[in-house]
């Protein structure tokens, strides 16, 4: 059946590239990747990890201009099929969101080319003058992702059956709130494949979106 509103994760779903985080340390040259299983584990939270990925940046480059950051996702390219797979869910009258805990600059234009209906990320906090400052801001937690769901279904009036999420991590299925809808959208870690195993959802391998559409009922 047609979903009256599918949610997607940006990173690695919507984009071709693992993270928007990791697009930036290879840019600057730097590897967050001890903090980052640490964050998995649950170890630090949101905002800690946010500001040691910012501290490595600084270490290589301070200080760091919002120009800069943009520079940095010049060659981050769309999934194949993203664009044509929202264009016809959108046109099919179906409500399309992403929530990620990616980086706001690059998540709000992705949106923005995908003129999705909604979106919600993760970023940073500037001065007036657009020089990026130490501490991130946490808008969602990656593992939290359900709040935001159950927002959104209030928002609009919907039901749980009425949503389908779509995620390629663990971390992602804090979106599969009770009586909806989760589909793993090509995993790239191991732990995710086991993850999506073990919650028994559907998993759609292969870096193309128009393999959803048998799933979103188009």
């Amino acid at each position: 059946m047609r979903p009256a509103c599918v949610v997607f994760d940006c990173d690695g779903v919507l984009v071709d590239a693992v993270s928007s985080w990791r697009t930036l340390h290879d840019h600057f040259g730097t590897d967050n990747g001890a903090n980052l299983h640490r964050f998995i584990r649950g170890e630090i939270d949101d905002v800690e990890f946010m500001a040691s990925d910012i501290a490595l940046w600084k270490a290589v480059q301070d200080p760091i201009h919002k120009d800069d950051l943009f520079r940095a996702f010049g060659g981050c390219t769309l999934m194949k099929g993203a664009r044509e797979l929202i264009a016809d869910l959108r046109e099919a009258g179906v409500f399309v969101a992403i929530v990620s805990a990616g980086v706001d600059l690059f998540v709000g234009s992705i949106a923005a080319m995908l003129k999705v209906d909604d979106w919600i990320a993760n970023g940073f906090v500037f001065d007036d003058e657009g020089w990026l400052l130490d501490e991130g801001i946490c808008r969602l937690h990656a593992t939290g992702k359900g709040k935001v769901i159950e927002r959104l279904l209030t928002m609009h009036d919907l039901e749980p059956k009425d949503v389908v999420s779509v995620g390629d991590s663990e971390m992602d299925l804090s979106m599969h709130i009770e009586g909806s809808r989760f589909i793993g959208f090509s995993p790239t870690r191991s732990s995710s494949v086991t993850a999506f195993a073990q919650a028994e959802v559907p998993v759609v391998e292969g870096r193309d979106l128009a393999l959803l559409r048998p799933l979103l009922g188009l």
